[in-house]
């Protein structure tokens, strides 16, 4: 409710909510009860920050089939998961592969590196769907790579991107594979191991259902990565060389442990739900929309048309209507909150044939009800009929 007038929330691939109600309790318990930061005393409250700090480590390895929970470092979000990872790993001369379904979180700190001369970008394409071409892929991997960086679904059309598939490519030339899960993380099932994924970025505010402020990168032993901040850690505090430990060695300052507490609590919730009831509620969804919008005039639905082969991440257009005035409709009329434009993901519009002024986006999460997807397909007809 906003301002007593119901709404409902469809943009769940910028974040998720609302949140389960464990995430807003652990928060509020840790800021009025706990308030320290870890690592910065051996007292009753900075063993329990340390004991949440472990805790949601625990769990998001045991999420992702990690078997050392060190070697995950929380990050603000993804986007600073991804830039510790870009910057920490490429050395000048290095060749990234990459593709055109990218954020501009790995499009601009890619850019910047190859502007300076850093680094070889290569990117490469993608279907009407927003699905990366497997033999580009293949072809680009062949050429050599230091980096192969691909997200595991597009935040424009929820289009699952073939990621087993990739890190073979890019493996077979002795490449690191980086995936970027922020629509997926909670969501989908991900096992680094069995995905060949050596490095993986999440945002914790989104399918792993904690709070804005919040994510984490895994880089699997054996890879070295520089830290692109130094500082306190509360650990060798002797010593003004960085620590070479993890995940001491990027995690200077004090963490978010109130941000860190709600994300243990919504991966907790994940979990006990479990992603597979997750993944099979937001299917449903996903066939159910795409149902009930199949034959309503003039509108037009992007991205893979199997519910099996995208994440409920949905763009669409009216021609007679540019997308912020739809939005804005959805929004005035019916109280529907999506997200119009081009998302941050300037290329993927391109190769889906909807720049530049992008499209209206509606992505369902854990929380969305049958019923929100059905006031969404009610609001979609009552606007074509209206347009005539």
């Amino acid at each position: 409710m906003i301002g007593g007038v119901k709404r409902i929330y469809l943009d769940h691939a910028a974040t998720s909510y609302p949140k389960p109600e464990s995430v807003y309790t652990a928060m509020d318990r840790y800021a009025r009860e706990v308030g320290v930061a870890a690592g910065r005393g051996s007292h009753a409250r900075a063993v329990e920050a340390a004991r949440t700090l472990d805790s949601a480590r625990s769990l998001a390895a045991r999420l992702f089939g990690i078997a050392d929970s060190r070697r995950i470092a929380f990050t603000a979000n993804a986007t600073d998961a991804l830039h510790l990872a870009l910057n920490g790993v490429l050395c000048h001369g290095d060749r990234v592969v990459t593709t055109v379904m990218e954020h501009n979180s790995v499009l601009r700190p890619l850019r910047a590196l190859e502007d300076r001369g850093e680094v070889e970008v290569l990117r490469v394409r993608a279907d009407g769907d927003g699905r990366v071409d497997l033999d580009a892929l293949e072809a680009a991997c062949d050429a050599g790579l230091r980096l192969l960086v691909i997200q595991h679904a597009s935040n424009v059309t929820g289009a699952l991107q073939p990621v087993r598939e990739a890190a073979q490519f890019a493996h077979r030339r002795g490449g690191i594979v980086l995936v970027d899960a922020a629509q997926t993380a909670g969501a989908s099932p991900i096992d680094v191991t069995e995905l060949g994924i050596d490095a993986l970025a999440c945002a914790g505010h989104k399918g792993l259902l904690g709070p804005l402020g919040t994510g984490l990168l895994y880089v699997r032993d054996g890879i070295d990565i520089d830290p692109v901040r130094c500082g306190g850690t509360g650990t060798h505090s002797e010593d003004d060389h960085q620590p070479k430990e993890w995940p001491d060695r990027f995690e200077s300052g004090s963490l978010n442990l109130v941000g860190i507490a709600g994300l243990e609590a919504g991966l907790a919730h994940v979990q006990q739900r479990g992603v597979a009831a997750i993944q099979s509620h937001k299917r449903a969804l996903t066939q159910r929309f795409l149902y009930g919008v199949a034959e309503i005039p003039r509108l037009r639905v992007l991205g893979p048309s199997d519910a099996n082969m995208r994440e409920p991440v949905f763009p669409f257009l009216f021609p007679e209507l540019e997308p912020h005035e739809l939005a804005m409709v959805l929004d005035i009329e019916f109280g529907i909150e999506v997200r119009a434009g081009l998302h941050c993901a300037p290329f993927a519009h391109r190769a889906i044939g909807t720049g530049p002024a992008g499209a209206v986006r509606a992505s369902f999460g854990e929380s969305t009800s049958v019923a929100d997807v059905d006031a969404l397909i009610d609001a979609l007809r009552a606007i074509a009929a209206k347009l005539g």
